[in-house]
């Protein structure tokens, strides 16, 4: 574990791993995080792992991590990093298994109030429109060319199926399509475990959540966001599924098996990488742009599922679900930073880390059962943190720990005294993302705030939750 005396702390929440620290660092490292958090932050090797990232060809700036950091594979959950795009490498292992697993969040036109006596008749709704589970298919099966076109065009291609809006684009980063994507370059196999997986949410952390806007810290922003006090969302939380899990699986294979042939020496395997101007690489970097877009049309999919549970249990008079917002967290992409007076093409990674470029929202899910809260990224994170934020709150323990220590019954018990409807089809699923599970979500979004990456614009509360 990482001795926390070696961390150097150069400005309020922000403190530094020299490049001193080893031979073979070319950068230094960089964690947001305050006092209170070290502790948890130095429990396992998520900073070691970050150490490791800081040694990989091309890296530019610093490697960075949120407070929400945890160990993960290869790079720590909470990271960013940014490598050049003549020099640098692209890995599987800093974008994540599950590509542009994010956050879409909807604000209704109704108060708390107005929706109380139907909460628990929602909340049933959303599970029966939501498929939910460990492999468990949606409504919606596409094959060969037809399938091939929501890998090319991601949100795109389901609003053209009839599945939503063209203002759900606007709203929706990269307008919800990355334009680099190469179906051809995912596998067969890749492919036959999305097919069926379509506006599904899928198992652990995945979830469908009715909430509350309980606070608001700054009015302005929050009109320009058409936020308002006692305003019901709604937040979905999902990803790529089956079809991202085997692309990222198919190219650290891949990788593994050809790194010797460039050169790269890896302080731990599970770094797998290659030269982004590479044919890996860039067949890789084009595979995962077809995952985010299947994650994306995943997202719109739910989106429409749940704006049809909506109004079957309240009818025209519930008005309209609309998407304040739709981010991803586990991604690579092309971005142009300056440093040190130099321009440059940066293939920016972020696993469990949020974009967060000035007045774009940034949606930061809490734990089941604890806050949420809506940001608004500022001028600052483009130099301190190459216009990354946090993703949420971050694991303190893990799945097999919090199933041993978390009372199923009285987790329950809690979460019904907290007025919070829960509907789920695994007990494991709920011990497994039970708050004690993870770190203070209120915490963690203070550090970004008082950093000056994002600024908090609303808190929100959760009345219902819907899981696999």
């Amino acid at each position: 574990m990482f001795d926390k005396s070696n961390l150097i702390k150069i400005e309020d929440f922000l403190w530094e791993i020299p490049k001193s620290f080893r031979s073979d660092m070319r950068v230094s490292a960089r964690i947001y995080t305050c006092e209170e958090m070290l502790d948890a932050i130095t429990a396992d090797k998520s900073l070691d792992q970050l150490v490791n990232v800081a040694t990989l060809p091309g890296i530019k700036g610093f490697a960075l991590a949120m407070p929400d950091i945890h160990e993960g594979y290869g790079f720590p959950v909470g990271g960013v990093a940014a490598f050049d795009s003549e020099e640098g490498i692209i890995s599987p292992g800093g974008i994540g298994y599950d590509i542009n697993c994010g956050v879409r969040l909807l604000r209704s036109e109704k108060t708390f109030p107005e929706i109380k006596p139907h909460l628990r008749n929602l909340g049933r709704a959303i599970y029966q429109e939501v498929p939910s589970g460990v492999g468990v298919g949606g409504n919606l099966t596409l094959k060969g060319k037809e399938f091939d076109l929501v890998l090319e065009k991601g949100a795109e291609r389901i609003l053209e199926l009839g599945y939503g809006d063209e203002d759900d684009l606007e709203h929706t980063e990269s307008g919800g399509v990355l334009r680099t994507a190469a179906p051809e370059l995912v596998s067969v196999h890749a492919k036959s475990r999305g097919r069926d997986q379509l506006g599904t949410m899928g198992a652990g952390n995945h979830f469908v959540e009715v909430g509350i806007v309980e606070t608001i810290f700054d009015e302005n922003e929050a009109e320009r966001l058409d936020i308002f006090k006692d305003q019901v969302t709604v937040l979905i939380h999902t990803g790529s599924r089956g079809l991202g899990h085997q692309i990222a699986t198919d190219y650290i294979r891949i990788m593994m098996r050809v790194i010797p042939s460039y050169g790269i020496t890896l302080p731990d395997r599970e770094l797998a990488c290659t030269p982004f101007n590479s044919k890996e690489g860039q067949n890789y970097f084009k595979a995962m742009s077809a995952g985010a877009n299947f994650a994306w049309a995943n997202r719109q999919l739910i989106t429409w599922e749940v704006r049809k549970a909506w109004e079957n249990v309240l009818g025209r008079e519930g008005g309209k679900l609309h998407v304040v917002y739709d981010v991803a967290h586990n991604i690579a992409k092309i971005e142009g930073y300056t440093l040190d007076g130099k321009k440059l093409e940066l293939v920016v990674h972020r696993k469990g880390a949020t974009r967060a470029f000035p007045n774009q929202p940034v949606l930061i899910p809490g734990s089941m059962g604890t806050h949420s809260y809506i940001l608004v990224g500022q001028e600052k994170a483009l130099a301190a943190s190459f216009g990354s934020s946090c993703h949420g709150a971050g694991r303190r323990m893990s799945r097999t720990r919090a199933r041993k220590e978390v009372n199923l019954e009285e987790l329950r018990e809690r979460l019904e005294s907290m007025g919070i409807v829960v509907n789920a089809g695994s007990s494991r699923g709920l011990t497994e993302e039970s708050p004690e599970a993870y770190k203070d979500v209120n915490e963690v979004v203070d550090v970004i705030h008082e950093a000056g990456i994002a600024k908090k614009v609303a808190r929100l509360r959760p009345l219902a939750v819907i899981k696999g």
